[in-house]
């Protein structure tokens, strides 16, 4: 069982490291303005997760909530192809958001790889929004 629990893991890494290079592609593209709308829009999709039962499974339709991962990874990719920006920044959104909890707390070494990748682009959206407007939308203490 171990091994099919690992092999599993590990296509879903793949999986999701091969989006994670388009998903850092797009973000590369993004104006400075656009950069920081996304930091805003990402703030508020980390905290809508935080309220839901299983944050890993934001964005999937509870019809699906037993499945082995959610498809708001899925949502959001597909949300990256739009022509919208606002369509493409809410797919970013969902995509960092998602992914983040999903691989916060995995055992296994490449999702943990995957994990420390997000949390560097992540970082980088924070830095795009000036320190004053952060602090005044999270919660004290968050912000550090």
């Amino acid at each position: 069982m171990h091994l099919v629990t690992r092999l599993i893991a590990l296509s879903r890494a793949v999986q999701l490291r091969r989006q994670f290079r388009e998903i850092n592609k797009a973000l590369e593209q993004l104006a400075p303005g656009s950069r920081r709308q996304l930091a805003l829009i990402a703030l508020r999709e980390f905290a809508s997760a935080a309220k839901s039962e299983f944050p890993h499974l934001y964005g999937t339709p509870p019809d699906e909530k037993y499945r082995a991962w959610g498809s708001g990874t899925d949502i959001g990719f597909e949300r990256l192809r739009s022509d919208n920006l606002q369509v493409r920044l809410r797919g970013l959104a969902l995509w960092l958001t998602v992914v983040y909890h999903e691989t916060k707390d995995s055992p296994f070494a490449d999702q943990q790889k995957l994990h420390l990748q997000v949390m560097r682009l992540l970082r980088t959206l924070k830095d795009a929004v000036p320190a004053a407007e952060l602090n005044r939308l999270m919660p004290e203490g968050a912000a550090a």
